[in-house]
């Protein structure tokens, strides 16, 4: 089965309920119609991939060459360019948008996302070790502590240490799709993916799940029924009845 996957925006989390009483923890992500900007073939490239355009910005803060690049597709500058590989090329065009209806409810999916940056953090924080006693005339509390043995009289690579924590590129495997909002242009995710809200998520198809699509429990819907107008009068309304 050939790739798909689609660019998006992180919304925030919250839950739905089905009809047989369960909650589902969601993640919402809002997928305005993505632009295929650039088909890579292996004569020109060397291999095969589509490049989605997301989220349009002012032609004002955009640069020559971006503007130069979106034209070739008759499209609007982006703000985020990404590449899809895997896929088949024949079945997309240049400036062919790619909407939220490519996925459906129970599909597996991965989520691509930049994590939330933290700063500079201790090993406690970081690596999630222990700290010392905090009495008895301990003085060691948290520190790193041991550097190793000294018959190499370095630090080896890969020792946890303090150092910058977050912003790193997490791909979560075998999400499930709980519901596409074709009208509102939003998916619903199961469980949480990586990133700060309205930050940019790439949503592909499970690498190790191509193609698998779960049975969903019907969601309930909130959406309130148009109320019936009020008769005035009861003579109306036996008339009406009367009528019927």
């Amino acid at each position: 089965m050939s790739m798909k996957g689609i660019l998006g925006r992180k919304i925030g989390m919250t839950q739905v309920f089905t009809k047989s009483g369960k909650l589902i923890p969601v993640t919402v992500v809002e997928v305005e119609p993505n632009i295929v900007t650039q088909i890579k073939t292996k004569e020109n490239d060397g291999y095969e991939a589509i490049q989605l355009g997301f989220d349009t910005k002012r032609e004002k803060l955009a640069t020559k060459a971006s503007i130069g690049h979106t034209n070739k597709a008759n499209t609007t500058p982006k703000r985020f360019f990404k590449e899809i590989k895997g896929v088949d090329i024949s079945n997309y065009t240049l400036g062919q948008e790619i909407k939220v209806d490519i996925f459906t409810e129970g599909e597996m999916v991965d989520v691509t996302g930049t994590t939330k940056g933290k700063g500079f953090q201790g090993v406690i924080k970081r690596h999630n070790q222990s700290r010392g006693p905090m009495g008895h005339g301990s003085h060691y509390h948290r520190k790193p502590g041991s550097m190793g043995t000294m018959r190499p009289m370095r630090v080896f690579k890969g020792k946890k240490l303090p150092g910058h924590m977050g912003i790193d590129t997490v791909t979560i495997q075998n999400l499930e799709i709980v519901g596409v909002d074709v009208e509102n242009n939003v998916i619903l995710i199961k469980g949480n993916v990586p990133g700060a809200k309205k930050s940019l998520v790439i949503i592909k198809t499970a690498v190790k799940n191509p193609g698998k699509i779960n049975e969903m429990e019907e969601l309930i819907s909130y959406v309130e029924a148009p109320e019936e107008p009020a008769v005035e009068n009861k003579e109306e309304a036996e008339t009406a009845t009367s009528e019927n």
